[in-house]
């Protein structure tokens, strides 16, 4: 089992950065597929973007390419998602969610243990 905290929320102009953190408990943190989620007020989950165990694979949501950045250090036990030229759009309240295993997924429903959320608000 996995203990997922993110930090790194807040409030940003658009056009801002923002860097998330997912902290994760235990000594097999290597071993989870990573992803990120968002969920905004009104609307369904969706995936952000997720991180093979090595962090040699990676995929995006559309809306977020070129502009998101996910990574992990396995040493650390923490993987990232650096968001740059944010938008109003991106405001939600943001998860990071481990899978054991070596499938890389974007199905939210295929993760196992999800953090508490970390709300983003991107307003000027």
């Amino acid at each position: 089992q996995v203990q997922l905290v993110e930090s790194g929320g807040g409030l940003v102009q658009p056009g801002g950065s923002l860097r998330l953190s997912c902290a994760a408990s235990g000594r097999t943190f290597s071993r989870y597929t990573m992803g990120w989620f968002r969920q905004a007020p009104g609307k369904e989950r969706e995936t952000v973007a997720v991180i093979s165990q090595s962090g040699g694979i990676t995929n995006y949501a559309d809306s977020v390419k070129g502009r998101f950045t996910i990574s992990r250090d396995n040493a650390k036990n923490t993987v990232y998602l650096q968001m740059n030229s944010l938008k109003p759009e991106d405001t939600a309240v943001y998860y990071c969610a481990a899978r054991p295993g070596t499938i890389l997924t974007t199905l939210g429903v295929r993760y196992d243990y999800w953090g508490q959320g970390t709300q983003v608000t991107v307003s000027s």
